[in-house]
């Protein structure tokens, strides 16, 4: 099989095809026959040599795909070979084939080309996680996504929109600003001349967001503390903006706010299928109904993973971009 490979850290240059033995299912594993996978900020940082596969996890790119179900192993009783999936993975989407636990695996809707697909693993299994079982969004709350305009912005507005939430977002540009407001964000703020904090307050009267989902870090940690409303709670996925920074403990205890780490790939197995289940029961029923749909910006092949790499770097994209296998 085909699969995309860093030859050492660096720029999209690095990024080739290699040949490689096709991969035989284990107990418990099914292997999919990738129609596509989708481009997503970690594996920039794995090809700039900055955020490694977890341990025992292939060295090919790529964090989720879509596929059709090729073989199947020992102890898998659901899935069947033919069964249209997209996967969460630990890597190995940027390929033709790869071997997936059970678990972690969710059913594509007739409805939606498999192509798309590849777009909603990470995205859906990141949010609906972060925003919904760890931060415990509720209805009329107030959640602040940091940008909206990308593959988790616009999945996170979407989900919150759809759950009643209020949502706001940080954009970059009056073009992403107008497709979150299409996606049901109730306030878009360009961050390059606007003041997220100042203008969450005005939005609230003074409250504050009830959940801020950052994929930024060290860089906007304080003013996302400011931003909190009574009670909030600020979630941390990404560290764009890097890894330290000073906290003033005191304004979190004043506002009794919580500030949440976390992280999806390196989760073990078990933790992941919770997940997926989780998600499978809750957010799933959205997209089969098409209540929220995969957002992809640009379909690109396998062969052209360093065109995709250097879109994404660039961030004009709103939504995913995604790689097929087919030329």
């Amino acid at each position: 099989m085909r699969a995309v490979m860093c030859r050492e850290p660096g720029g999209p240059d690095v990024l080739e095809i290699q040949e490689l033995p096709d991969p035989e299912p284990g107990p418990g594993e099914v292997v999919i026959d990738i129609a596509a996978s989708a481009i997503n900020r970690a594996d920039l940082m794995q090809r700039e040599g900055h955020y490694p596969p977890p341990p025992g996890a292939s060295d090919i790119l790529g964090l989720e795909c879509a596929g059709t179900v090729s073989a199947i192993g020992d102890d898998v009783d659901r899935w069947q070979v033919g069964d249209r999936v997209c996967a969460l993975l630990s890597a190995g989407g940027y390929a033709d084939k790869v071997a997936v636990p059970v678990g972690q695996l969710l059913p594509v809707p007739d409805s939606i080309d498999l192509v798309d697909a590849a777009a909603l693993p990470e995205v859906v299994a990141t949010v609906w996680s972060n925003v919904f079982m760890l931060a415990a969004l509720q209805p009329q709350e107030l959640f602040l996504v940091h940008g909206g305009g990308g593959g988790i912005g616009t999945m996170a507005i979407q989900l919150a929109h759809a759950l009643g939430a209020r949502v706001a977002t940080t954009v970059g540009s009056e073009g992403k600003a107008e497709a979150c407001r299409a996606l049901g964000a109730d306030l878009a703020i360009n961050y390059k001349d606007q003041d997220f904090v100042e203008e969450v307050r005005r939005f609230t009267d003074g409250a504050g967001a009830d959940v801020i989902l950052d994929n930024m870090g060290a860089s906007y940690l304080s003013r996302n503390v400011e931003a909190l409303a009574m009670e909030g709670r600020l979630v941390i996925i990404g560290l764009q903006g890097g890894t330290k920074a000073e906290l003033d403990i005191s304004k979190l205890l004043r506002k009794r706010g919580a500030v949440i780490a976390t992280f999806l790939r390196a989760l073990p197995a078990d933790k992941k299928a919770a997940i997926i289940a989780s998600v499978e029961a809750n957010a799933w029923p959205l997209i089969v109904d098409g209540t929220i749909r995969p957002i992809v910006h640009a379909t690109m092949s396998l062969e052209d993973a360093r065109g995709g790499h250097a879109l994404v770097e660039a961030s004009s994209h709103i939504g995913k971009v995604v790689l097929t296998t087919s030329s």
